[in-house]
């Protein structure tokens, strides 16, 4: 017979073991620390045969790491509710120096019963794989930047400069073949750069379209259609904030969103003296630079290009109004503050702020997704 109805299970997951403490729904009740257990998936049945004759109900909480959802998802699937809470969020005593696998699972237990710990938003399989994809894409672009700033420092210190603009295109990619460095040495040095830059640019070409491939059969891919009448968010702008956020509907009002995505101030308060910092940066940050890139666009005055209409054909005309009530707006608060002499990095991520609101719109825009 169950004497409690609901047992909290503390996991301290590792990649080859997990510490485990439990305790009670009863709050004068302690918590009581069972040990490390294997990862494997006969290891989490054993403990729930261990578990179930003291509680009606299982509640497990760890914390969100390398491990990735799979605890998680093999949880759920035995209705075993389970939370990953994000480690920042987690309260700690100030002044406590001494962190253990014992503390930490002992700790996930107490604060799970208390109601203390927040839970991170746990994607799909399909969901996750999409976002795995794009920020694959992701890196492969910034070792792309990378190498061709080595590239050009390179160049550089040997006094060889392009006349042109280093943009990468057909003329600079010839010149870059006639190149001849001042020793052989360098010759060879020359040519690893540029064979490592090239090898990365067709990678990068590898995974767009991958990505272009795959978002075709995704569930999601009305929304990311529908980002895309927003000035500024192209394809791949769209599909990573869509594969970062998920179903942007789950949250009840912009403020919300911008709070996930850290586009926040911070704020002090102290009496009666209020002051406003820089943005939060918690959360999300790849559908944060996402936001700021696309942001950037806004710094023109308001128009429907050619390949904005292309994007906006098959949409809504609600989608539509509020794709251009954006840009009206958007495009007039960034030249007015630019005008008020707010640095331009500043005033893109206001707007990167407002253009989220404008997502979250859009997105309640979008038939419910199943």
């Amino acid at each position: 017979m169950n004497h409690h109805t609901t047992m909290f299970i503390g996991l301290d997951v590792h990649k080859e073991f997990i510490s485990v403490a439990y305790v009670p729904d009863d709050h004068g009740a302690e918590v009581t620390y069972i040990g490390p257990i294997g990862t494997r998936q006969g290891d989490i049945d054993k403990l729930i045969r261990r578990l179930k004759p003291k509680g009606s109900q299982l509640v497990f909480a760890y914390e969100a790491g390398p491990s990735g959802y799979g605890l998680y998802r093999y949880l759920r699937k035995k209705d075993h509710p389970c939370l990953v809470v994000a480690p920042s969020l987690i309260p700690k005593k100030p002044g406590v120096r001494v962190k253990t696998d014992r503390r930490d699972a002992v700790q996930l237990a107490r604060l799970l019963r208390s109601g203390d710990l927040s839970p991170v938003y746990v994607p799909q399989v399909e969901d996750e794989a999409i976002r795995d994809l794009s920020r694959a894409r992701e890196d492969v672009l910034q070792d792309l930047k990378a190498s061709r700033l080595r590239l050009k420092s390179f160049l550089l210190r040997q006094g060889i400069y392009y006349t042109g603009r280093a943009n990468w295109s057909a003329a600079h990619l010839r010149w870059l073949a006639e190149v001849v460095c001042p020793t052989p040495v360098q010759q060879i040095v020359f040519q690893e750069y540029v064979h490592t830059t090239t090898e990365r640019l067709e990678r990068l070409t590898r995974l767009e379209a991958e990505l272009h491939d795959h978002v075709k059969g995704w569930k999601l891919l009305p929304l990311v259609e529908a980002l895309q009448a927003l000035r500024g968010v192209q394809f791949t702008v769209a599909v990573t904030t869509v594969a970062e956020l998920g179903d942007i509907t789950r949250f009840d009002n912009p403020r919300q969103l911008t709070a996930y995505l850290g586009l926040s101030p911070s704020v002090y308060q102290s009496g009666d003296k209020r002051r406003l910092g820089g943005i939060t940066k918690t959360g999300n940050a790849h559908a944060r630079r996402a936001l700021i890139e696309g942001a950037w666009a806004y710094r023109y005055p308001a128009k429907v290009s050619r390949q904005i209409q292309e994007r906006q054909e098959n949409l809504p005309q609600s989608i539509r109004n509020i794709a251009w009530k954006a840009q009206t707006r958007l495009c007039k608060r960034f030249q007015r503050l630019i005008a008020r002499g707010k640095n331009p990095n500043v005033t893109v991520t206001a707007i990167a702020r407002e253009l989220a609101s404008f997502m979250w719109a859009i997105a309640r825009e979008v038939s419910p997704i199943t």
